[in-house]
């Protein structure tokens, strides 16, 4: 009888010691605290949120797989770095190095897994040299410089269609631009500048054949559409100019600029030109500036502009 109440009294005292030691172990993981076996020390936990698309991806954390797939939350880890692997049956897999922090979620949710074999679609019909996307209307037009004809599709492919020659002996093309009104483009080389048309003409007088515009005495360097699809904007290595798209324009020189080499940028939707030029300052030295030329403010400007006798 002594020694079952001794036992009892052993089991009581060994109870309130395990339950009173192990209470500071119990509240940490319930508060989020664990064990860091390389501090000794507890410390508060973070998790790392995964999500993947497609989802279903399998998780790899330093190098060992756990049983959630993506998206899943990895609960309770202790500060640091680890390293995340994922992969998907016929995807390519997925690797990176993610930092959890004391409370804090790390989210990795922006993870695209890509196919192993993608979805690709050949669109052109013939050979090309070059191509423009027009996203809004769903067109791509496509240049072939070797035969000299521009194409046109829908963005799927389809309805391909041969919708313009380019003329003859027009070599060294620099580039080329559709006009917004869809209904033409142009292409530049150093020294001139062709306009071809695909659709019915407009209100203004366009010649059947390619309207060329020549630049002998100067270099283009890049042209642009104004925003009514009549004007170009010219940049030359002299001057910035505007010019109308029929035959026998002639050109009007709004900047004369210092530096031949310019570089420029259009904002079609400002009319708004940007570009850089150098400045000499009276001590010598040379500064690069960047210019704004606005072309919006006034259409009928320009249209007067044109009128004006070249010595005017």
């Amino acid at each position: 009888m002594f020694t079952f109440q001794r036992v009892r009294g052993f089991l009581f005292y060994l109870s309130l010691f395990l339950f009173f030691g192990g209470l500071p172990l119990i509240l940490s993981f319930a508060l989020g605290y664990k064990f860091n076996p390389h501090t000794f020390k507890f410390v508060k936990t973070g998790l790392i949120y995964v999500k993947t698309q497609p989802e279903g991806a399998s998780i790899y954390l330093n190098n060992k797989l756990i049983p959630e797939k993506s998206p899943a939350s990895i609960q309770e880890l202790v500060p640091g770095a680890y390293k995340v692997k994922l992969e998907l049956a016929q995807h390519y897999p997925w690797k990176g190095e993610i930092s959890v922090e004391e409370g804090k979620v790390s989210r990795m949710d922006k993870v695209i897994l890509f196919p192993l074999r993608p979805d690709l679609e050949q669109l052109n019909q013939e050979k090309f040299s070059s191509f423009r996307l027009d996203a809004e209307k769903g067109v791509i037009y496509y240049l072939n410089r070797e035969n000299g004809v521009v194409y046109r599709s829908n963005i799927d492919g389809s309805n391909f269609e041969d919708i313009a020659s380019l003329p003859e002996n027009f070599g060294g093309i620099r580039g080329w631009e559709v006009a917004l009104d869809k209904a033409k483009l142009f292409i530049f080389n150093p020294r001139q500048i062709a306009v071809l048309f695909f659709d019915a003409r407009d209100n203004y007088e366009y010649s059947d054949s390619p309207v060329i515009l020549d630049y002998p005495q100067e270099k283009i360097i890049q042209v642009f559409w104004h925003s009514d699809s009549y004007h170009l904007i010219v940049v030359t290595n002299k001057h910035i100019g505007v010019i109308e798209s029929r035959p026998r324009a002639l050109p009007v020189n709004l900047v004369e600029l210092s530096k031949e080499s310019t570089v420029s940028y259009y904002d079609s939707k400002r009319d708004t030109l940007y570009f850089s030029d150098s400045q000499k300052s009276p001590d010598g030295v040379v500064y690069n500036n960047l210019y704004r030329l606005e072309l919006n403010t006034d259409l009928y400007l320009l249209e007067r502009l044109m009128k004006k006798k070249p010595n005017e």
